[in-house]
């Protein structure tokens, strides 16, 4: 089945993400336990989306967080600002001074570089965003009056707390009423999970969120933790990557959950941490297609890799309708976003469609 898009003409925003945006603390080419010195960014799994398809696609995009309301909130937003990416739905909740009751999330997170592997420390609890509820938020003014052509959220922020999954749920249901695709990327993060049940409880939680999902997005572990759909031939370490085996199990998926209109993963086989090959499978409308594969690509900073191929591929589906070119815009641009550091996209379209288009890493002047 196609997907189907509300008019532009009906809609204030192209696209709108939901989930928590933490101020990240990055130590460039040092470590997070010896450094003197941190550069900040903002970045979040869900946020990153919006952001990539508002500075390098030029889409109207908003975001549905909350922070508290203090100083590092205000940084969060004015980053933001400075994205593009429209704040109207931003909740603001008094703060007590301390942080005992709310706060805004800090992730500290650390390049790698060669053996030694990215690595990434978040002190995220009682945050605002991960006490957001179902009611907080008018769903119908949002997707209805307002109005948006697709909605994105994804399994970070479904693991932030008990109450998170049923605000995603509820915002889902309103979108669909509203005829607003609806896509969702599982995210798998151990770390996130392992105090409230491990992954057992994330595949509880993911398998009841994906009954309301048109499209499916997922990287090379996300679908076995998430849902557990197991890919055949893969080691532990996640080293070869076999893409008729992907096929495969996304085969499986789209007939446990014939709602998903298109699933989509990425294919990331990790030499080093400054090497990787880098692919990106797609089913839709009942094909398979697959991007090109880009062994050994070399990395600056992998964070958010994972994000921008979602927002290349959300701009190929809205812009083209099209599941060879949705895919191969998302590994495109995720392979671009990991050129550069910080969780968000620093790349213009015209970059992504060079390299769509086959042209290579010569000069441009």
């Amino acid at each position: 089945m196609a997907l189907t898009l509300r008019s532009e003409t009906d809609c204030v925003f192209d696209e709108i993400s939901m989930g928590e945006i933490m101020l990240r603390l990055d130590p460039g080419e040092g470590r997070i336990h010896t450094t003197r010195r941190f550069e900040a960014w903002e970045g979040g799994g869900e946020y990153n989306v919006a952001r990539g398809l508002r500075r390098c696609f030029s889409m109207k995009t908003a975001v549905i967080t909350a922070f508290a309301k203090n100083p590092v909130g205000e940084l969060l937003e004015d980053l933001i600002l400075q994205g593009g990416v429209d704040t109207r739905f931003i909740r603001w909740i008094p703060y007590d001074g301390v942080g005992r009751e709310v706060r805004n999330g800090l992730n500290f997170t650390e390049r790698g570089f060669g053996i030694r592997g990215a690595l990434g420390c978040s002190d995220r609890g009682h945050t605002a965003a991960s006490q957001m509820k179902a009611d907080d938020f008018d769903w119908d003014e949002i997707f209805g009056k307002t109005g948006a052509r697709w909605f994105h959220t994804g399994g970070i922020y479904a693991a932030l707390s008990e109450g998170t999954p049923e605000v995603i749920i509820a915002a889902m249901k309103a979108a669909k009423k509203h005829g607003t695709i609806v896509s969702y990327d599982l995210n798998y993060r151990p770390s996130l999970w392992k105090s409230v049940g491990g992954q057992n409880k994330a595949q509880k939680v993911n398998r009841e969120i994906a009954k309301y999902v048109d499209v499916m997005l997922g990287n090379e572990e996300d679908f076995t933790a998430c849902l557990g759909f197991d890919v055949k031939g893969v080691n532990k370490n996640l080293t070869e990557l076999e893409t008729d085996s992907f096929k495969q199990m996304i085969q499986k998926v789209v007939k446990a959950y014939p709602n998903f209109m298109a699933v989509a993963t990425t294919l990331r086989s990790v030499k080093t941490a400054t090497r990787n090959d880098w692919g990106a499978v797609c089913w839709y409308d009942g094909q398979f297609y697959q991007a090109t594969h880009r062994p050994e690509l070399e990395i600056l900073d992998r964070i958010g890799g994972g994000d921008s191929f979602a927002s290349g591929f959300i701009y190929g589906m809205m812009t083209f309708g099209d599941g060879q070119k949705a895919v191969e815009y998302g590994a495109a641009h995720g392979a671009l976003a990991m050129t550069t550091a910080g969780d968000t996209t620093m790349a213009r379209l015209s970059e992504v469609e060079r390299i769509v288009g086959g042209r290579g890493a010569r000069v441009v002047r």
